[in-house]
């Protein structure tokens, strides 16, 4: 079995289900959206949140793709920084709990936390966000030795904020031999580093995740044309077009990927359990159809549940259906 590292924003979801909006205006999160805050809010916001019994999920785009890739059975390790704190250990836990090698340096502020209002009638999510130790990760943290014996490397759009750390990442990465994964995370991430992400996808990224509107602030297209030109500069070229799907294209190889059958209920993580379905698959050998499918399958089982963490009965209906995919479509695979 393939093995894949991961490296992100080590953050912890705190997710609180709301009777009305009152908490959202004390803070003054407008609803549904996502802001940053700094440590002194950050610290009320969880004070305030403690008090009505939360939930917490070891979350953050790569660490959540990784999971996904662990419970597959693919051997899958992480990079990232944590506080020496309460939810530093929450999120070292949570990742040995899935079998996880996490590589958890310890930096100097709290914890990252994405704290997660749920507000009625549609279950519709207000974040605040702060990312503390996680922006502590730095160039000089990485060594040759994290990436040896690792086939995949996959890398989350939201460290853009310190492209050194990045460029130094791909670079090991490669050195390393592994394949390279992006996923593009945020338009607006994408927006504000455009130049060094065509660098970066054009140098050492072998396959790219987009959303329609990543795609189209990397490339200035629609959809289907955002492919084609992504298609350009890497191997293979992923674009997720929410409940119409997914398209895939690599060379002159396109194929549209239907979205699966779900009952949704909150789309977050879904992107993220949609590479780790996609890269799981692409490590079997699969066609690359076979590999969007892959990816289409498991992330309706996410939409189904708020949060990212998909149930076990969910886990277990998605391994079924993915190992008949992976049957009707060759030999002997049998991993799971």
């Amino acid at each position: 079995m393939k093995s894949i590292l991961g490296m992100g924003n080590a953050l912890t979801d705190i997710l609180a289900v709301l009777q009305d909006d009152t908490l959202l205006r004390q803070f003054h999160l407008p609803k549904g959206s996502m802001q940053h805050v700094d440590m002194a809010t950050g610290d009320k916001i969880w004070k305030a949140l403690k008090q009505m019994g939360v939930q917490y999920v070891a979350g953050g785009s790569a660490a959540n793709t990784v999971t996904g890739t662990a419970i597959f059975g693919m051997p899958s390790g992480f990079i990232g920084k944590v506080g020496d704190d309460e939810l530093g250990h929450l999120f070292k836990s949570d990742q040995e709990q899935y079998g996880i090698r996490s590589m958890l340096m310890k930096g100097v502020n709290s914890s990252g936390r994405a704290m997660v209002f749920i507000t009625a009638p549609n279950a519709e999510r207000t974040f605040a966000v702060y990312l503390g130790a996680a922006l502590e990760l730095v160039p000089e943290d990485l060594k040759p030795e994290f990436f040896e014996g690792y086939d995949y490397f996959h890398i989350e759009g939201y460290l853009v904020q310190n492209q050194d750390l990045i460029r130094k990442a791909v670079e090991l990465a490669k050195s390393a031999g592994c394949i390279v994964s992006l996923d593009m995370a945020s338009y607006n991430v994408v927006e504000s580093n455009e130049a060094f992400l065509h660098d970066i996808v054009d140098h050492y990224v072998d396959i790219v995740f987009a959303n329609e509107a990543e795609a189209k602030s990397f490339t200035g297209r629609e959809p289907r044309e955002a492919l084609d030109e992504i298609a350009r500069h890497c191997e293979i070229a992923v674009v997720k077009i929410g409940k119409d799907g997914s398209m895939v294209k690599s060379g002159d190889e396109y194929h549209y990927i239907k979205a699966w059958p779900a009952a949704p209920v909150d789309a977050t993580g879904a992107g993220d359990t949609y590479a780790a379905g996609f890269l799981y698959a692409h490590s079997l050998g699969m066609p690359l159809k076979v590999c969007g499918e892959t990816g289409s399958i498991i992330a309706a089982k996410v939409v189904e549940v708020i949060g990212t963490k998909i149930d076990i009965p969910r886990w277990k209906d998605a391994k079924s259906e993915i190992r008949a995919l992976i049957a009707a479509n060759t030999a002997g695979h049998s991993e799971f």
